[in-house]
């Protein structure tokens, strides 16, 4: 079971279903929790040192409110739980690397994160981070995967076909690391495949 949970968040939707799905895990096995944001390096996009060291300035205020704002929302959401907890700032251009790094320092032995971050310029810690992050990591991660319809005509829980397309929760996948001397991992949840979609 696992006892020290690490849930990397950027403030987005999705990273926010990481958090409660990380702190319901550390609940059940009476784990704790550590909150990490990665605040970007900054890097110099002007001219002249008055404006730069405004610009600086600033731009360390700004990432610094976002980071307090997004580590609040895990302190929120364990201490709701009742889930032991403690939270990090790191400053890193490559986030994956704080990640794993923070794991490994913590001692954690289960990386929880989104599939996907924030959009556009807004893309400060998750999304590609994440693949990385499972390509690197030497620990389980469990990937919190974006809510997806239902699909049409699927049923109900009343058994009655749905002419509606309903989003389930987000559905987090495991991905686990062995070495060769042992069975390969299983990824779960794994949906079976029709055969008939193989035959066409």
């Amino acid at each position: 079971m696992f006892k020290h949970l690490l849930v990397p968040t950027d403030g987005s939707a999705l990273s926010e279903a990481a958090i409660q799905m990380a702190v319901t895990l550390a609940s059940e096995s009476g784990a704790k929790v550590t909150g990490l944001h990665v605040i970007p390096e900054f890097h110099v996009l002007a001219y002249g040192t008055e404006m730069l060291a405004e610009s600086e300035e600033r731009f360390l205020q700004l990432t610094r409110e976002h980071a307090d704002d997004y580590l609040g929302e895990v302190m929120k959401a364990a201490t709701q739980a009742g889930v032991e907890c403690d939270t990090v700032a790191r400053n890193r251009d490559h986030p994956y690397e704080a990640i794993i790094s923070v794991a490994a320092q913590r001692n954690c032995d289960l990386i929880v994160m989104a599939s996907h971050g924030r959009g556009g310029l807004r893309a400060l810690l998750l999304g590609s981070e994440t693949q990385k992050v499972l390509t690197h990591s030497q620990i389980p991660v469990l990937v919190v995967r974006p809510s997806t319809p239902t699909g049409v005509g699927q049923g109900v829980e009343s058994g009655t076909p749905s002419t509606e397309s309903k989003p389930s929760p987000p559905q987090p996948f495991i991905i686990g690391r062995a070495s060769l001397a042992v069975s390969p991992v299983h990824v779960s949840p794994a949906l079976p495949v029709p055969l008939e979609r193989w035959q066409r």
